[in-house]
């Protein structure tokens, strides 16, 4: 869930994640039932929720959960009252970062945030001081397993996609946010499942760090930022090999 950085050591990664996927579910399904209770419970008329949902079974989220986050933004008893935030900074080294949150408190999230950034090396900054530096995009992976590059960029540009980015062990398939539904759906058409399938914000352009202080923190405060509960997605412009 970290952004651009997401397509590095993907096996890595995963295998982290497995290690907190009751967090990582309760995450997703705040996301799902915020996007139903804002937009409406049917997600062919509600884009919101249908990427919320996209997101979830990516993570294998199982089907009873993503309705029950559902059937929640349509039940009575949903007192919750959350909000999205997005927190804007910069890591070590000049590193770009954009956090967002979903949050019931922002007199305790705000603070909570800040003193990540201060921890870590960086600096939490005023909203919009590094926005600019991204582009919101539409991003799904594909696995390489068995694909024909040539062939499968083919497919998925014919399909709609801007481009298609070779990320090691997977294809990135980046799209405009209002194409990224149809291009999803041609790319299912085609057998295709997803590993990573979500509306992101790719940096126009990347820092690298090459002292090993700004590394370690940089990784600390992405580690520690996703793991805050109420943050859903962490952005940044981080140059990784």
């Amino acid at each position: 869930m970290s952004g651009h950085s997401k397509w590095n050591n993907i096996k890595n990664k995963k295998g982290k994640e497995d290690a907190r996927r009751g967090k990582i579910f309760t995450k997703l399904a705040r996301q799902i039932t915020v996007a139903a209770k804002e937009g409406g419970l049917d997600p062919d008329y509600n884009p919101s929720l249908k990427v919320a949902i996209d997101k979830a079974k990516a993570e294998n989220m199982p089907n009873d959960n993503i309705e029950r986050a559902i059937a929640k933004a349509g039940g009575g008893d949903n007192d919750d009252n959350f909000e999205e935030i997005v927190y804007e900074g910069y890591g070590p080294g000049g590193v770009a970062v954009m956090v967002h949150c979903l949050t019931d408190n922002r007199n305790r999230t705000a603070p909570e945030i800040r003193h990540l950034f201060d921890k870590f090396a960086g600096n939490l900054g005023q909203p919009g001081c590094v926005s600019f530096m991204f582009d919101k995009k539409g991003s799904l992976g594909v696995l390489k397993e068995g694909l024909d590059e040539d062939e499968f960029t083919l497919i998925a540009i014919d399909a709609g996609a801007e481009d298609v980015v070779d990320r090691g062990e997977a294809f990135e398939i980046i799209t405009e946010p209002e194409d990224y539904h149809n291009v999803r759906k041609a790319l299912e058409d085609e057998g295709h499942s997803f590993i990573e399938s979500d509306i992101t914000y790719i940096p126009q352009t990347e820092t690298a760090l090459d002292d090993e202080d700004d590394i370690k923190n940089m990784e600390k405060l992405i580690d520690a930022l996703e793991d805050n509960d109420d943050v859903t997605d962490v952005f940044t412009s981080w140059e990784r090999d």
